[in-house]
C-alpha cells in the first residue's frame, strides 16, 4: 500500500478494503463510485488513487466516461463508458480529505466532460454533483452513517476555491432523511448544501463588468458572479416568456444562434480565464462547455418569484444548476438586472444579514434558495447561498480499462497503491 493512501487513511478515511486499483484477467480494473447529485450523474473517484500527472488522469477519464480518447468524434454516444450524453451526465468528481479550519474537510476538484471531445475543462464547480459529496464520505468510513443526527461537512472546491458545507440527516437504525427535489421522481437521501462566500467565484466581483445591465449584440444582459459566471437576459428580447419547454427553444435556430452570440461576447467583456490564468478567446468561449452560464429570464405565474430557462451553455438544461439558481436569486436581489425587472414579490433586503428565499421556476418546477445578504454601503453583499438536493449511490464497483495505454498501465501497478488480483 502507497505512503498516501495510508496516510490518508490514518486522517480518518477508512474505504471498504477491496476499495483499490486491481487486476482481472489481465485487464486493470479502477475503483469509483458512480452516483447522482441533484439533477446530475457521474463519478466520484478518491484522489489517492488517481494519477498526479494531468496527461494520465484525463487519460483515465476518458476511459471511465467513454468519450474519444483524443481529437473529436461526433455523434459519440458513450456506450463504452459510464458517461452519458449531456453535460450534466458527464461529470467526475476526485475528492480526498484534507485538514480544514474547524477540522477534516473534503477537497474536490470537478472534471467536466463532453460526448463528442477528448477535451477535459478542469475550470467550474457543480452544484448539483457537490451533493453527491457527503455521502461520498460516509460511504467511505468518514464518518459512521448509522449515528443518528445531523451531520456536516466542508468541501472546498478547487477548480474555483469555493468552500461549501453539506449537511445530511441519519436515522437512528440507519437510513437518512429522504427529500424531494425538482427534476427527480421520488425521495433520496436529502443534502443541504451552504455556498460559503459564493461572490466571484472565476471573476473576483459580482457585477464583473462593473455595471447591472449592459448592452450586448444589441440585447439588453445582466453579468453576475455568485457561484457560477452568468449572462442572463430578459426573455422578452427573443419573443419569448422562459416558460416554453426546452425542445422548443432548442428548435429555434436564430434564438440559440443569437443567444451563442451573447454569451461569447459577454464572456469577453467578464475576462473568463481558463485554469492556467490565461484569458478565454472569442475560439474557446464558443467551444466551452461550462462558462458562462447563459439563461433568459421572465414572469413567474406559480409561486416562484420568477422563471428561467437556463443553458449550460452550449445545451439547454432540464431544469437549472444549483448553483446557476443561486446565482439567479443573487441577481434579482440586485437592483438595476436583468433578474431584478423580471422578478415580482421579492423578499426586501435589509441593512443585517439575513436569509432571502427565492423561489426560482424552471421546467421542472421550482428551486427553492436562500441568499444570506445584506444591503451594504456599496450595494448588495452576499455571505451564503444555500439550496437542498437529493443524492444517491448508483453504483459502487471497479471498472475495467481495456485500453489503457502502456503508460497509464504502468503507473497503475506501480505507483497506484496496493494493485491486486481480483478474488
Amino acid at each position: 500500500m502507497s505512503a498516501s493512501i495510508d496516510h490518508r487513511r490514518r486522517q480518518g478515511l477508512c474505504p471498504p478494503a477491496d476499495f483499490s486499483v486491481r487486476l482481472r484477467n489481465g485487464v486493470p480494473e479502477f475503483p469509483v463510485h458512480h452516483m447522482r447529485g441533484g439533477t446530475s450523474t457521474g463519478l466520484v473517484i478518491w484522489e489517492a488513487l488517481a494519477p498526479p500527472d494531468l496527461a494520465l488522469k484525463e487519460e483515465l477519464l476518458r476511459h471511465l466516461m467513454g468519450v474519444p480518447l483524443d481529437g473529436e468524434l461526433p455523434g459519440n454516444r458513450q456506450i463504452t463508458g459510464l458517461g452519458r450524453g449531456p453535460a450534466t451526465s458527464n461529470k467526475v468528481f476526485f475528492a480526498d480529505v484534507e485538514p480544514g479550519p474547524d477540522g477534516l474537510r473534503l477537497a474536490s476538484t470537478l472534471a467536466q466532460l463532453a460526448a463528442q471531445t477528448a477535451a477535459v475543462d478542469w475550470s467550474v464547480n457543480c452544484g448539483n454533483m457537490s451533493a453527491a459529496l457527503p455521502l461520498w464520505a460516509l460511504d467511505m468510513g468518514l464518518a459512521d452513517p448509522a449515528e443518528p443526527g445531523p451531520w456536516s461537512i466542508a468541501i472546498r472546491n478547487t477548480n474555483t476555491g469555493v468552500v461549501t458545507t453539506g449537511k445530511v440527516w441519519r436515522r437512528g437504525g440507519g437510513g437518512m432523511e429522504a427529500a424531494a427535489i425538482p427534476g427527480v421522481h421520488g425521495e433520496f437521501p436529502a443534502v443541504d448544501l451552504f455556498l460559503h462566500e459564493p461572490v466571484g467565484a472565476k471573476t473576483g466581483m459580482l457585477l464583473p463588468t462593473g455595471r447591472p445591465t449592459d448592452d450586448v449584440e444589441g440585447y439588453q444582459v445582466s453579468c453576475v458572479d455568485v457561484a457560477v459566471p452568468m449572462v442572463i437576459a430578459d426573455a422578452a428580447q427573443f419573443g419569448k416568456t422562459a416558460h416554453e419547454p426546452i425542445a422548443e427553444l432548442e428548435a429555434d435556430r436564430d434564438f440559440i444562434a443569437a443567444l451563442r452570440k451573447i454569451w461569447i461576447a459577454a464572456g469577453l467583456r467578464m475576462g473568463l480565464k481558463a485554469r492556467d490564468g490565461t484569458r478565454l478567446t472569442e475560439a474557446a468561449l464558443a467551444r466551452s462547455e461550462t462558462v458562462p452560464k447563459v439563461c433568459i429570464v421572465g414572469a413567474a405565474r406559480g409561486r416562484g418569484h420568477l422563471a428561467v430557462r437556463y443553458f449550460t451553455p452550449q445545451t439547454a438544461h432540464a431544469s437549472l444548476a444549483v448553483s446557476g439558481g443561486c446565482c439567479i436569486a443573487s441577481a434579482a436581489l440586485i437592483p438595476g438586472t436583468v433578474a431584478h425587472a423580471a422578478a415580482r414579490g421579492l423578499p426586501a433586503v435589509g441593512g443585517e444579514f439575513g436569509d432571502c428565499r427565492v423561489g426560482i421556476e424552471n421546467p421542472a418546477g421550482v428551486l427553492d434558495t436562500t441568499i444570506v445578504a445584506r444591503q451594504g454601503e456599496r450595494g448588495l453583499e452576499i455571505a451564503s447561498a444555500a439550496y437542498r438536493r437529493s443524492a444517491q449511490i448508483l453504483l459502487r464497483g471497479h471498472v475495467p480499462l481495456y485500453r489503457a495505454s502502456a503508460e497509464l498501465r504502468e503507473w497503475l501497478a506501480h505507483a497506484g497503491g496496493e494493485v491486486r488480483p481480483a478474488a
